[in-house]
């Protein structure tokens, strides 16, 4: 191989391309460093991605975010892409219980402009999946937790089901409610999930102000964001990126600078970013880079299935729902953006899908499709023409108890390496959040130790 010595001035390396590795890039370019982004795949956005399934362009999850992501809003401003991704005017969702005695019944999860918490009041007040003293009950619970600290070492140990369990919430409030929230957030549910991070989601989510649970998602496909998009805005900036191209060895020269092994070449730079999985951060870390580079291997993981079902009709009326009583999860139109025409493109998120990861197509379609038919009766006559799955088997970081100790903040021992990615100490769980600010804290250590002006982008927000 040869060296690349770089001209004078700062530059960095950046391993990974996902939002993560995207962030810390624009960020370090917007300050004026000489950046290359080094990605394995043939394209950006990590997780978050788009592919081509003969005529649609199919995105293989569907992902949301609320407005209290602040640093995923900035995100979508950075690249041009907050209008291809708007968030809902309040709060909405649709909740459909299919077990009801009296047969499916319809409810929803709604906000008003009114003070945290009363914003929530009456919608919880009405809730039909829940009875009056349930109501009464989470009302109780969520003051409660509007009291705890996040960031308590002592929560991290505590599971969230515990938590739920002493303060008087039955399994059927968990079930309506706190999981119906818990598991698309943290993708586990309450006893697999650390009070820590439960926390954190509820209180930011529902308890920090009337608007922060508004939902957004992408109107296009996930890959003209996070890959086309993003690859533009990089490209103003002057970033190299370099796909299909994996970091091989890093090695500090002894000088404060950093040797990064790639095909055909050698990089020489000030600094590094690693922002890939945990398992591969392990295995490029060089020794002494953390006291215990093992804890890494001990974060696990979490897997999300994701369902596509095209029916040759219109089935559904609103652009998404949940469902309790099925095995269905959060149920969304993906229609338009997929470019489907004469039918609906219906795509579920099923998390926490351990026990289905694996499941043979078959049998998914066999448990499923009767499943959508009890929720949308018309789907009943419809003709389902293509049926596939999309399975993520490593989609998040596992949020169990203790996970918070193993989480490592972006700054290591050896000068000049940084580490970032959603399963970093962010505070928050395994989300496009989670993963825009781990590359912006990143970008931010390195800066400073370059002794580069920067202002972080949710400093300058505030």
């Amino acid at each position: 191989m040869t060296a690349r010595h770089a001209s004078p001035g700062h530059d960095a390396v950046v391993v990974g391309g996902g939002l993560a590795g995207i962030t810390a890039a624009l960020r370090l370019a917007d300050a004026g460093v000489r950046v290359t982004l080094l990605e394995g795949r043939p394209r950006l956005g990590g997780l978050a991605f788009s592919f081509r399934r003969g005529d649609l362009t199919v995105d293989n999850g569907q992902h949301v975010y609320l407005r209290c992501c602040t640093a995923y809003r900035w995100f979508l401003d950075r690249i041009g892409g907050a209008r291809l991704a708007p968030l809902q005017d309040r709060l909405d969702v649709p909740v459909l219980d299919v077990a009801h005695p009296r047969g499916p019944r319809l409810g929803r999860l709604r906000r008003s402009n009114l003070p945290v918490p009363l914003h929530l009041a009456a919608s919880l007040a009405t809730y039909p999946h829940l009875s009056p003293a349930e109501r009464l009950g989470v009302g109780r619970a969520a003051l409660a937790l509007k009291g705890l600290d996040p960031a308590d070492p002592a929560l991290d140990g505590i599971d969230f089901a515990t938590w739920l369990a002493r303060h008087g919430q039955s399994p059927r409030a968990v079930e309506a409610l706190w999981d119906l929230v818990g598991v698309a957030t943290l993708n586990a549910t309450a006893p697999h999930a650390s009070l820590g991070l439960a926390a954190m989601v509820f209180k930011t989510g529902l308890l920090s102000d009337p608007g922060a649970a508004d939902i957004g998602w992408a109107h296009v496909p996930l890959g003209h964001l996070h890959d086309t998009l993003a690859r533009k805005a990089l490209d103003a900036r002057g970033v190299r990126v370099a796909l299909r191209t994996k970091a091989g060895a890093l090695t500090p020269t002894g000088t404060g600078r950093w040797l990064v092994d790639v095909p055909g070449e050698t990089l020489e730079t000030d600094t590094v970013v690693l922002a890939v999985p945990q398992r591969e951060t392990h295995d490029l870390l060089p020794p002494g880079a953390l006291d215990d580079p093992g804890g890494l291997l001990r974060i696990g993981t979490a897997p999300i299935l994701n369902i596509h079902v095209l029916y040759d009709r219109r089935v559904l009326r609103r652009p998404f729902f949940t469902a309790l009583g099925s095995p269905v999860q959060w149920v969304f139109d993906r229609t338009d953006a997929s470019g489907y025409q004469d039918g609906q493109y219906l795509a579920l998120s099923q998390s926490a899908a351990q026990d289905e990861i694996d499941a043979p197509v078959a049998a998914l379609r066999e448990r499923y499709l009767p499943e959508l038919e009890r929720l949308l009766p018309a789907a009943r006559g419809a003709r389902v023409r293509d049926f596939f799955v999309t399975r993520e088997r490593t989609a998040t970081f596992a949020p169990t108890p203790g996970v918070g100790r193993l989480r490592p903040g972006a700054r290591t021992h050896a000068p000049g390496l940084y580490l970032a990615g959603a399963w970093t100490a962010t505070g928050w769980p395994a989300t496009m959040e989670g993963a825009v600010r781990s590359g912006s804290t990143a970008a931010s250590a390195a800066l400073s130790a370059l002794g580069r002006p920067h202002v972080h982008p949710l400093e300058e927000a505030a």
